[in-house]
């Protein structure tokens, strides 16, 4: 027999209960679902196998007769319909051998959905050349100014520059697919030259990325947070350098900022938030606590983040993680009903005094009395703490009703990222990775505000070479 010291047998509690969490953690990563949406348990629900307990006295039972309506048979599925706005190409296909005196008295349409291959064409200005005065000592030959190209002496044309860029930031295509692609049309464009164009339009966007820049640091509303982006450079051959997009977003204005910085250090935001002052709204990162202007920014916390937390303790402190849960949704059913509602900002305001403070309340004490019931290094115990410290940024919420309960306007801006990473893997270099910070904000400013991103595209890089640079905030996708 084996005797061991308290302070042992803890240890080796609190290591058996981490490895069982982070076993749990990978099981779920692998076969787990996504949604972080918490159902409470019916108490009267059985699980699929479990038995109910034999009561001690048999109850008198009786025989019970009904009649039924027997269902109708079902129809044939409906189809999709289709939609109205989509060209239609006639095709009318006669009876064979009519006679001439047969008459029409109707006709039947079916509607079928077909698709055409991307149609590549060749735009050929043509500008004809004039003699318009010719003497024995000159000729004065005149022709029309050539129309403004998004690059200059190139031939890619405004929407095949668009068509790249929304198929590699939007759906993920990297370039050597968009090759193999296009070469399957019969048009070979290298690998090279796509990325070469990518580059030209990033140059061409960088004023309107830098007017978006102002115009969402202006505001005194903001919510931040970052994602990971390996990159590769010279200093590491044959591996990555881990750089990061941050990204700002303007929940009112409804503007994304992508901004790249080669570490997670604190110089990112720092450098970027100097002169904002104003609300912002983040994770527990402590990045954002100590920026050089802290006594101009008051932050707030993400719900999403705490509750998260809980959700991940449900193995490991199944009474407590429930309850915990289960008062998070009571705090989110509020939030529902003022969208589904579209309250106003001060009727949201007076809801979230009325019916959120008091629940915000209720949570921060039941915190408080369990914080010291639980093992500090536990799961529970970890998301306890982690609530607690942030509990002052994470009620805040309440003060305004235009600020929101959590991040995750912010990160379902953040999502493209991470499928891009799946798809292309890396950005080429530094210089790469803010150039496609350069596009991802202005896509996702296209997406949050419902803008199809290739029409704008399309339209943006046409008009940019010669608009006017005070007025370049109307080409924003607002």
């Amino acid at each position: 027999m084996i005797t061991i010291s308290k302070a042992e047998y803890d240890t080796l509690v609190n290591t058996n209960a981490l490895l069982k969490y982070q076993l749990s953690e990978l099981q779920r990563l692998i076969f787990g679902t996504k949604s972080e949406r918490f159902i409470a348990p019916n108490p009267e629900q059985l699980s699929l196998f479990e038995l109910p307990q034999e009561e001690a006295d048999e109850k008198p039972s009786e025989q019970i007769t009904y009649n039924r309506s027997k269902p109708e048979p079902k129809n044939h599925p409906l189809r999709l319909e289709i939609p109205a706005h989509l060209p239609r190409r006639i095709e009318i296909i006669e009876p064979e051998g009519l006679p001439e005196n047969a008459k029409k008295i109707g006709e039947t349409i079916t509607e079928v959905l077909e698709y055409e291959a991307a149609n590549i064409y060749v735009r050929q200005i043509v500008r004809p050349k004039y003699i318009i005065d010719q003497t024995d000592e000159r000729t004065l030959i005149v022709t029309a100014d050539l129309p403004t190209l998004p690059i200059p002496k190139g031939n890619a044309g405004a929407s095949m520059l668009a068509h790249i860029l929304v198929n590699k930031f939007v759906d993920h295509l990297p370039f050597y697919r968009q090759s193999q692609i296009l070469k399957r049309q019969k048009l070979h464009i290298p690998e090279s030259t796509l990325g070469g164009w990518f580059n030209a339009s990033c140059k061409l966007l960088e004023p309107l990325y830098e007017v978006l820049k102002t115009k969402i640091l202006a505001t005194d509303y903001l919510m931040a947070d970052e994602t990971p982006l390996p990159v590769l450079t010279q200093d590491k051959p044959g591996a990555t350098h881990k750089g990061y997009h941050w990204v700002y977003y303007d929940p009112v204005n409804r503007l994304v900022l992508f901004d790249y910085r080669k570490t997670r250090g604190r110089e990112g935001p720092d450098e970027l938030l100097k002169n904002f002052s104003g609300h912002l709204q983040t994770d527990g990162y402590t990045a954002y606590n100590n920026l050089t202007n802290k006594s101009q920014i008051t932050q707030l916390a993400c719900m999403a983040h705490a509750r998260r937390k809980f959700e991940h303790a449900l193995e490991n402190d199944p009474k407590r993680a429930q309850l915990a849960l289960q008062m998070f949704g009571k705090l989110y059913d509020i939030e529902r009903h003022a969208r589904m509602e579209s309250l106003s900002e001060e009727a949201i305001k007076k809801l979230r005094q009325k019916e959120s403070k008091p629940l915000l309340t209720e949570i921060e004490v039941w915190l408080k009395e369990n914080m010291h019931s639980t093992l500090p290094k536990s799961v529970i115990g970890k998301a306890i703490a982690y609530t607690l410290t942030l509990w002052p940024r994470l009620e805040r919420y309440v003060e305004q009703g235009r600020f929101q309960i959590d991040n995750n306007l912010i990160e379902n801006s953040i999502r493209p990222v991470a499928l891009g990473r799946k798809n292309y893997l890396f950005a080429g270099s530094h210089d790469a990775a803010k150039q496609a910070a350069v596009i991802y904000s202005l896509l996702a400013t296209c997406k949050i505000n419902n803008i199809e991103p290739f029409e704008w595209l399309t339209n943006t890089i046409s008009k940019i070479p010669e608009h006017k640079a005070n007025q370049l905030f109307s080409l924003l996708p607002v």
